[in-house]
């Protein structure tokens, strides 16, 4: 963005950058850290922290990043973040206790573990920025209000699919549009897929197997897409979406209802079109001299439009986050109240009494997306929650699992934080 732009240059010239805690070293915490070790300016990356020091010290070689120091406490990291030299460490409160840090952008994928990092970051009235969809599916609105409380800015990162969909949904509404629509495109979803399947895959993409297996799986999108309809308050049509085919995602404005998309707005995705790794919304406008205009710049006969763009970034452009948290008090993507939907979950195969839940892009179980009211009244499982859950009894291939049907694991935050959650916005 261009003022966003402008804005840190001016915080480099003052030589008052935005300081910035990584937690989470994977994936999408190297990629992160790549944008700013490269140089961003008004913006510094001054620690990081990841529970598997040997995994962060093997990032940061791959990154070729040198020189570093080691902290094992509070003062060894704030004196090195004084002298501008990134600390590393495997205890993420140093970072989230640090007066040192400005912002904490939380990069683990995980639930129960990046509740705990959010809550500490917020506590220390620390700016969070997620690239955690999973997380902000689950526990996103309960952990905003926590946020609101502290007067920090609780935001999923940009570059991941939902936040690409809010800057465009806050673009066409800022042109007079009404937004009808937010959509992904996916180019597969089996929901058989495991982290052996997709083990060949992962590797050659860097990632994890369970992670990759999301993705292929549907649990990704369910997840991804839940945070954009808590943003927007658009639900699905149906459980898990309806998911038409289209060559073209210039077709999805012929592949919806049009009475439904006018009347509560969709959420919703195509199936094997291009721009492939793409994100659109369909918007609306009757003013017959704005479709004249449309009609010029060969966006269709309206009343109905689809406005797209052919990637998303994450987390390439999540340090556009950061600086919109901490420079404009603005958040890329946050829900607006409760949930609207939620990501429940279902049986992968025919599981049986006793067994243990394998959680997100595992083997036993993967998520879909369905409308808040409706999971609530049948007391279904998040998929965010089922990490380490025991069955009570047989389950049937592709059957919704209910709280009835599981014993929680003890003592865990997100747990408690989704009994909150539930209280707050019943």
């Amino acid at each position: 963005m261009i003022i966003i732009d402008k804005a840190l240059e001016n915080l480099e010239k003052k030589d008052r950058p935005i300081r910035v805690g990584l937690v989470g070293f994977g994936f999408a915490g190297q990629g992160f850290a790549m944008q700013l070790l490269e140089g961003i300016p008004g913006m510094r990356l001054v620690a990081i922290s990841n529970r598997t020091y040997k995994n962060l010290e093997k990032g940061l070689k791959l990154l070729k990043v040198k020189p570093y120091k080691t902290a094992k406490s509070q003062k060894e990291l704030d004196e090195n973040i004084k002298r501008n030299v990134l600390v590393t460490t495997s205890d993420f409160k140093l970072l989230t206790n640090s007066k040192n840090i400005d912002v904490i952008v939380e990069a683990t994928g995980e639930v129960e573990f990046g509740s705990e990092v959010s809550l500490e970051a917020i506590r220390n009235k620390k700016h969070l920025v997620l690239i955690n969809a999973e997380l902000d599916a689950t526990l996103g609105p309960i952990i905003k209000k926590y946020a609101e409380k502290k007067g920090v800015i609780f935001t999923q990162g940009d570059g991941d699919q939902p936040a690409v969909l809010m800057r465009i949904y806050r673009q066409v509404k800022q042109m007079g549009f009404k937004p009808v629509m937010v959509g992904n495109i996916k180019s597969l979803i089996d929901p058989r897929r495991t982290p052996q399947t997709q083990a060949a895959f992962a590797k050659a993409h860097w990632q994890k197997p369970k992670m990759i297996t999301s993705f292929a799986d549907g649990s990704k999108i369910a997840f991804e897409m839940a945070t954009i309809a808590n943003a927007t308050g658009f639900p699905v049509a149906k459980r898990g979406m309806i998911g038409p085919r289209a060559q073209r995602v210039e077709n999805a404005v012929n592949l919806f209802d049009k009475k439904m998309l006018l009347k509560t707005g969709l959420t919703d995705y195509i199936l094997g079109a291009e721009p492939s790794f793409g994100v659109f919304v369909i918007a609306y406008s009757k003013n017959p001299i704005k479709r004249r205009y449309m009609q010029v710049y060969k966006m269709g006969g309206g009343p109905f439009y689809t406005f797209y763009t052919h990637c998303h970034l994450s987390p390439i452009e999540a340090p556009l986050s950061v600086a919109q948290a901490v420079l404009f008090k603005d958040a890329s993507l946050s829900p607006i109240a409760g949930p609207v939907c939620e990501v429940i979950t279902l049986a992968k195969k025919d599981l049986k009494k006793g067994e243990i839940l394998d959680g997100i892009g595992g083997f036993t179980v993967y998520g879909t997306l369905e409308n808040s009211n409706t999971a609530r009244k049948e007391n279904l499982l998040p998929m965010g929650l089922t990490d380490g859950c025991i069955l009570k009894r047989n389950i049937k291939m592709d059957t919704a699992l209910t709280f009835d049907d599981i014993e929680l694991p003890e003592k865990r935050l997100s747990d408690k934080l989704w009994k909150e959650q539930i209280r707050t916005f019943a």
